[in-house]
């Protein structure tokens, strides 16, 4: 049981680690408004690598099937929400996400983050080949495996990965005071350049047919 833990919680950091487009989101939220809210994109991430994995655990050729057939919708429609995000980011005015962050006390902001940082992250089904890959590599979660330890170990995952976005979001944090408004707003173009270049690569492999 302990192995199955370990090797769980390394499969939810091996997931999260790669600096994509929610690692880019998630510490340039954490630089603008602070630590709670890179934590909850980290989460709404998190949650959907979690239901992923869940998936993978439960039948691996139905889901390669399911994602092969609907991969040019998914990865198009993925690709264009990111887009819109990274615009978004682009012209966003740093001096007013200060105030903003200064002066509003309203939770369901950090509903906002986890949300919008969950549908991003669900949004990529190539996700799911990576899990695939890496429960073959560590025969993770076999068909024998009873269900209390297939439980034990999702929730490894999900422990794994929430505590690899919990690290990156205490690292930036410390940064966050050492940024002034002009460093914002290069942050905000930097930010937004690449979750567009990120979309717009996504719809030219998705059309172009290219594996990575």
């Amino acid at each position: 049981m302990f192995e199955l833990i370990w090797t769980g919680i390394l499969i939810g950091i091996f997931v999260s680690a790669p600096v994509g487009p929610i690692g880019i989101l998630c510490i340039q939220r954490t630089l603008h408004r602070g630590r709670l809210h890179g934590i909850a994109t980290g989460l709404g991430a998190a949650a959907s690598d979690l239901i992923y994995a869940v998936l993978t655990a439960l039948g691996m050729g139905s889901i390669i099937s399911f994602v092969e057939l609907h991969q040019l919708v998914i990865q198009i429609v993925g690709s264009a929400i990111l887009f819109l995000f990274g615009l978004y980011t682009f012209r966003r005015n740093p001096v007013k996400q200060l105030r903003t962050s200064q002066n509003d006390k309203k939770g369901n902001d950090y509903f906002s983050d986890f949300v919008s940082a969950f549908g991003l992250c669900f949004s990529n089904p190539l996700i799911i080949l990576l899990f695939i890959g890496l429960f073959a590599r560590f025969h993770f979660l076999s068909p024998e495996y009873t269900v209390v330890q297939t439980i034990v170990g999702l929730s490894s995952v999900l422990i794994g990965a929430g505590g690899w976005w919990l690290f990156l979001t205490l690292i930036v944090g410390y940064l966050r005071n050492q940024f002034n408004v002009r460093g914002l707003w290069i942050l905000n173009r930097i930010t937004g350049s690449l979750l567009i270049l990120f979309s717009v690569a996504g719809v030219l492999v998705t059309l172009l047919g290219i594996t990575l």
